[in-house]
Order: C-alpha cells, then structure tokens, then sequence
C-alpha cells in the first residue's frame, strides 16, 4: 500500500469522483459492496436468461442500467460542475431510455 493525493470532486456517500495521480480524467470510486451488487445483477440476469424467463431477466436488466446509469448521470454532472470537459466527449444519455415504474400507491 502507498498514499498519494488525489483530486476529489465529490465524496457523496458511494458516489465519489476522483482523479487519480497521473491520470487525465477523474474517475467514478465504487465501493466494494456496491461492486458486488452490480456483479449480482449480472448475474441475476444471466440466471433468468439460463431460465429462458426473459421478462424477468429484462426486468433485472433495467434495474442494473438504473444502478449504472445513476452512476454515470452523477459522475457527468460533476464533471460538468467543475467545468472539465466529459472524457466521453459529450454528455450520454441511456438509450434506450430507462423504464418508468408506476409508483402503486396501495403497496
């Protein structure tokens, strides 16, 4: 292990974007257990493909673009807060877009 410095642009609560030493553009901190939940999406997704359920394996699918999409449009703003140009080039945007769940408001 060594300590260095870096540039912190956002240290919201799993959410942190940082630029490394010697690195050009910051980057998007993933937290070990957010990592594993997104690596359990993909796998959840590739269980219900295995399955042939494809209806559920579309629905883990578009709860794991949220997660990552959410992940993106976060990281973009702060960029663009801190007036560093987006490494992508431009501003993304998910297509297709997200879903929208209506909210039951019986539940």
């Amino acid at each position: 292990m060594y300590q260095a410095d870096v540039e912190i642009y956002a240290d919201t609560s799993n959410y942190a974007v940082m630029r490394h030493p010697g690195r050009e553009n910051p980057g998007s901190l993933i937290q070990g257990d957010s990592l594993s939940i997104l690596c359990q999406s993909a796998d959840d997704i590739r269980r219900e493909l295995d399955r042939g359920d494809l209806e559920e394996a579309l629905g883990e699918l578009e709860y794991l673009r949220e997660l990552l999409w959410g992940r993106l449009e976060h990281y973009q703003a702060v960029l663009e807060d801190h007036d560093l140009a987006l490494p992508m080039g431009k501003r993304l945007e998910p297509d297709p877009p997200l879903e929208e769940y209506e909210v039951d408001d019986a539940e």
